[in-house]
């Protein structure tokens, strides 16, 4: 079984990299530019909710 669950992951990683090779293909700069930006912006919220998350779980746990 564990083989198999290696076997499936390589294969959505191959599949993931394949989709992402030919999007950069694909797209003319301009495009893959916002789109990077549209991620990043993203990715920062997502940080910084993770970030604030962290933060009132250490309250709760040290202040309780």
């Amino acid at each position: 079984m564990a083989k198999t669950g290696k076997t499936i992951s390589t294969l959505l990683l191959g599949a993931a990299i394949g989709v992402a090779v030919g999007y950069i293909l694909a797209t003319d700069k301009e495009k893959r530019t916002e789109d990077l930006g549209k991620i990043k912006g993203r990715f920062n919220d997502l940080k910084d909710k993770l970030a604030k998350k962290a933060e009132d779980l250490e309250h709760d746990i040290y202040h309780s």
